[in-house]
């Protein structure tokens, strides 16, 4: 952990050994332990929390119900995964937090990838878990708060948001991308409207969606620097936002017209106001109807933003705000404003301009308040349509703090939390406890300068058709997590799959060491009954629902799968999401194909009947070839298979085999491939439905010196063994797309030799190896390091930070 350089209260550290890791629950907490007089767990989210393709493991405080109001522990900490038996084979993260009643977990959403629990990774020689177990470490520091206000806005949840670089100079910028960016409606029109031949220094939308894309994507910050070229103001002034505005939207707007989108903008902010005129001295009054973008307010004459709705729409213009009547000149005033609509989205800027002694105009911190909810149709024309309600609530704030500190406090989703946009710092925030808190109160109430209201009730059934008829299907972004919701992603695997996979398992859907299996997915909706699913597999894939049935595949760890349970047709009412519930993560399933059609109510699977996948190694061309699967019985003889083996690899029928049992590539020992005795059963091996038997022709002694004579593996437990050595290199031309082939990936052995290496290079380059160099990469992907052409390494050594080559054809 850094050393922050404060005075340490306590610190203590606390082991869990997690056991049966394959079958635990998606979340569990350990045993509760003691530091700095509180009670702590660690929360541990084996399949990932958000993410299932990563583990979650966060630091809980255990009872703040027992804690008085105001409680917090300023705490750093490190988690540590690692291998019971092995403690310098180990994963870990350090973070700090304040923990109090809001912030009572902090911790790891995506602490490590699933992929490499269960393998030697990253130079390590054993995984981190082992026989399924492993343990889970917290160290704990509390340190001292004297002050009572240690990282209170610096607590550093993970938020899901992300904010923008700091410019050279202070100003509002930043605060206003991000107010626009999280109106969604707005974020998609910028998507839309920026063609792809626009270049970002040229256009003010392209920049700009440059910036939204990198918002959406990026960590942990974005720099605006390219949009910012566009203004050259020297010198800002809070005044000066509502130009800054306009300037956006008046872009956009042009890109838009003669277009489908011509007009989202108006749509989006612009309402109208009618106003009325009427001099006091002179026979002078004027009526105009007119749109407008934003409101502004004079802060000075008000105390809140009721106070200001009241002042707008009736005000006495006198003094230095007199009425240019045409053909009068200046005069005294009557004003009166009726608004005939108000926008979805209403940008209201409070005008803090004032005047000292000297006649300088300055800034006005006078307190003014606003609320969470205002309610505008009292301020509507009577002529206006009132069918609905006018209730608008508050979005956004933007603050101004002395001289160059610019925030925004924002609501990025709808009905979701506050946040406080400071650059690239970001915290959660509650805003009625700043509007009711005496410090934080008098921050917003006396420097706010603007407010982003919404209106509650049909913001969506206004845009929503006008955006999402035009909307480009990559940017359907709300929409799509919509949709993502309600839809179920299932991946259906067949016999063919599984004869195309020449390496561990079934089929191979995660472990990148290897090439992944090409699997099938169908997409339904998660209300769909497993009947409907029938149906749409069978139009897929052009097969009769009679000739077909489903296994789910069950995954045992992060590596391996077997077939668990038969779906069988009294769940043919039941949805598949209900289904899918009964796995932790997800749903797989194997298509069992039938010959000829069948009634499978009237043929049931014997309880004693297993299904078992079959593969054959061939050590002329060292390789696994899969030939299907078959039904045993659970007390036959093994040499039952003789003949069927035989028979599917079309041998001789009195071919002698030998017959082993695959299991898992994570636990592979010396002695784990003994041959099955033929003479045993299938139940004496524990065979269970979706196990694989390996077989090979019997050899003589003399095809196995022929093998060896020529560096040939020849038996099933050599070519498993030389299988878990394997690794997907990825190799770059050095020069780019000058080459033939720029990138491609190959499977190699982490023994082999550099000259091996470029050997397997040059057939796949189709080039001669005298003419190859291999080149290794530094922690940054860039290549750095010529490898010796005479160097006896193994590969692995190469592949010290990635799985990366480059190569430079000389």
């Amino acid at each position: 952990m850094p050393n922050f350089g404060l005075e340490i209260k306590d610190f203590q550290y606390h082991t869990w050994n997690v056991t049966n890791w394959s079958k635990l629950p998606g979340r569990l907490t350990g045993p509760k332990f003691e530091a700095g007089g509180w009670k702590w767990q660690i929360l541990l989210y084996p399949f990932g929390k958000h993410n299932l393709s990563k583990i979650s493991i966060y630091l809980k405080f255990v009872d703040q119900q027992g804690e008085s109001t105001g409680w917090h522990a300023c705490t750093q900490f490190v988690l540590l995964l690692w291998n019971s038996k092995e403690p310098t084979q180990y994963v870990s993260s350090h973070g700090y937090s304040r923990f109090d009643a809001e912030c009572s977990n902090w911790g790891f959403g995506n602490f490590y990838d699933q992929d490499k629990l269960f393998i030697p990774y990253d130079n390590r020689t054993r995984p981190l878990i082992d026989n399924d177990s492993c343990n889970i470490t917290a160290l704990v520091r509390i340190l001292k708060d004297p002050t009572g206000t240690l990282w209170l806005n610096k607590n550093t949840y993970f938020t899901g948001c992300i904010g923008l670089k700091s410019q050279r100079i202070n100003t509002f910028f930043n605060s206003v991308i991000l107010s626009l960016y999280y109106i969604r409606y707005f974020r998609e029109a910028v998507y839309i409207t920026s063609k792809k031949s626009d270049k970002p220094a040229r256009s003010i939308a392209s920049a700009l969606q440059k910036v939204f894309y990198q918002l959406n994507v990026s960590a942990p910050s974005v720099d605006i620097t390219e949009l910012t070229r566009f203004f050259g103001w020297n010198t800002l002034s809070i005044s000066d936002v509502r130009k800054f505005i306009r300037v956006l939207q008046n872009d956009l707007e042009d890109k838009m017209k003669n277009t489908k989108m011509d007009g989202t903008i108006s749509k989006l902010f612009v309402g109208t106001m009618k106003t009325h005129i009427k001099c006091v001295n002179v026979d002078y009054e004027s009526l105009h109807l007119e749109d407008y973008y934003d409101i502004q307010f004079n802060v000075k004459r008000c105390n809140n933003l009721d106070d200001s709705f009241t002042d707008y729409v009736q005000e006495t213009l006198d003094g230095d705000n007199k009425h240019n009547a045409e053909g009068y000149g200046l005069q005294v005033a009557k004003k009166r404003v009726v608004f005939e609509s108000f926008p979805p989205i209403l940008h209201i800027h409070l005008d803090r301009s004032d005047y000292d002694a000297q006649n300088n105009l300055v800034k006005s911190n006078d307190r003014y308040e606003f609320p969470m909810e205002i309610d505008l149709q009292k301020y509507l024309s009577p002529d206006a349509d009132k069918s609905k309600p006018y209730k608008y609530i508050l979005h956004g704030v933007l603050v101004h703090v002395g001289h160059d500190q610019y925030f925004a406090l924002l609501k990025p989703d709808k009905n979701g939390k506050w946040f406080k946009f400071c650059d690239s710092q970001i915290t959660k925030v509650s805003i009625k406890k700043m509007l009711h808190n005496n410090g934080d109160e008098n921050i917003l109430y006396n420097n706010a300068y603007m407010l982003i209201y919404y209106r509650e009730s049909n913001i969506d059934e206004l845009l929503y058709p006008l955006l999402h008829k035009n909307l480009p299907s990559h940017w359907h972004e709300e929409n799509e997590k919509k949709k993502e919701k309600d839809r179920l992603k299932i991946l259906v695997m067949t016999d063919d799959m599984f004869k195309n996979h020449k390496g561990f398992n079934i089929i191979n859907l995660y472990d990148r060491r290897f090439p992944l299996s090409e699997v099938s997915q169908i997409e339904i909706l998660k209300t769909d009954t497993f009947g409907t699913f029938k149906n749409v597999v069978s139009a897929k894939f052009k097969i009769p629902i009679n000739q077909m049935r489903f296994w789910i595949i069950k995954k045992q760890d992060n590596i391996n799968f077997r077939l668990h349970n038969l779906i069988t047709d009294d769940l043919i009412n039941t949805s598949m999401d209900e289904i899918r519930l009964t796995q932790y993560d997800g749903l797989r399933v194997y298509m069992e194909v039938y010959k000829k059609l069948i009634d499978i109510k009237k043929q049931p699977i014997k309880t004693t009947s297993i299904i078992i996948f079959l593969k054959y190694f061939n050590p002329y061309t060292q390789s696994l070839e899969g030939l299907g699967h078959l039904y045993v019985q659970k007390d036959y003889i093994i040499d039952f298979l003789f003949p069927i083996l035989c028979e599917r690899k079309k041998l001789p029928s009195n071919t002698l085999l030998d017959i082993y049992k695959e299991v898992e590539p994570n636990i592979i020992k010396p002695n784990i491939f003994k041959k099955m005795n033929s003479k045993f059963t299938f139940k004496k091996y524990n065979i269970q439905n979706g196990d694989i038997i390996c077989f090979q022709k019997t050899l003589t002694n003399k095809e196995i010196q022929e093998h060896v004579s020529v560096n040939r593996i020849y038996s099933i437990p050599q070519f498993y063994e030389s299988l878990s050595m394997n690794i997907v290199v990825h190799f770059k031309s050095k020069f780019g797309y000058k080459d033939p082939i720029p990138e491609f990936n190959l499977v190699l052995n982490k023994i082999m030799t550099y000259r091996s290496v470029v050997n397997q290079v040059a057939i796949h380059l189709n080039i001669d190896p005298l003419k190859l160099r291999l080149i290794s990469v530094d922690s940054y992907g860039e290549p750095k390091y010529k490898i010796n052409s005479k160097s006896d390494q193994a590969l692995s050594k190469f592949l010290r930070f990635s799985n990366l080559l480059y190569y430079e054809i000389l």
